[in-house]
């Protein structure tokens, strides 16, 4: 574990793990949490042998909670002054939610022209564009992104209790196997972070168009969305970026929901695998 300055002089934390000389797989957390979020996938590569890092993006964990920055380019440059301290080629790049977006901006304007990535997965990411548009007519009114700012400004507290237990992880849902353990982790790994951050970082995520990122990625690309994603709809997302990408393969899972990398990591990881080792993925069930 350690911590990189970037040119702007932010302090961003980050875990490295394993090996050395074998191929790193670096995650990117989404929105407020931390690389804490990454904890079932990081063990599980490091179990079969893979070099594991992970960040905490700007404002979040622990890294610094500056006033400015909290936008996808900062995001981006960020993660790439990471993987340029660690010198990391050859890298694949797994993003969940906001940082599938990070994962899609830094492959495109970074990773990709620097040589250091192999291949990219985005799982229940936010690209293209969630905000509902004229070009983009399928996306979510900017009301629903006030709700959550207001939501955040009156109580963070409580709003970072009440996505878990409802529609992050599908808790809400009838028959729901409700994870306290999972709830609290959450909650922990947001009110680590900064307010500002988390506020600020509710446009970055809604309102980022991402369009000429996924057109700009060449390398092979992996997007796994769940059918039942109660936060990014999988229709204005998932099955839109696919198209996008140049070398893009689609999974997706019915009923599972956005934090599904954490619910049902039993069954995400092996696919996460099969592609890192070029192998097919196995059937949806």
């Amino acid at each position: 574990m350690g911590y990189v300055t970037t040119k702007d002089g932010v302090e961003i934390f980050y875990k490295d793990w394993g090996p050395k000389d074998a191929q790193p797989i670096v995650f990117h957390h989404g929105w407020p949490l931390s690389a804490d979020d990454w904890d079932a996938q990081m063990l599980f590569f490091l179990g079969k042998g893979y070099r594991v890092i992970a960040h905490d993006r700007r404002g979040h964990g622990r890294s610094a909670q500056v006033s400015e920055g909290h936008d996808m380019d900062h995001y981006a440059a960020d993660a790439a002054a990471v993987m340029e301290h660690l010198d990391l080629r050859n890298a694949v790049h797994i993003g969940h939610s906001t940082g599938g977006g990070e994962v899609a901006r830094y492959v495109a304007r970074h990773g990709e022209p620097q040589g250091r990535v192999a291949k990219a997965v985005l799982v229940s990411a936010v690209p293209p564009l969630m905000l509902k548009t004229e070009a983009n007519p399928g996306g979510l009114p900017i009301e629903v992104f006030d709700g959550l700012r207001s939501a955040l400004a009156a109580s963070r507290a409580q709003f970072f209790l009440d996505v878990p237990t409802g529609p992050f992880y599908g808790f809400n849902r009838p028959g729901a196997t409700i994870s306290e353990g999972v709830i609290r982790n959450w909650w922990r790994q947001g009110m680590m972070g900064s307010a500002k951050a988390h506020y600020e970082g509710i446009k970055a995520f809604s309102e980022t168009d991402q369009t000429e990122d996924l057109k700009a990625i060449s390398v092979p690309t992996l997007v796994l969305h769940g059918e039942d994603d109660q936060v990014v709809p999988i229709d204005d997302a998932g099955r839109l970026s696919v198209k996008l990408v140049q070398n893009g393969t689609l999974k997706t899972y019915p009923g599972y929901p956005h934090g599904m990398l954490t619910v049902h990591a039993d069954v995400l990881n092996p696919d996460l695998l099969a592609f890192v080792e070029g192998k097919p993925l196995a059937q949806a069930a």
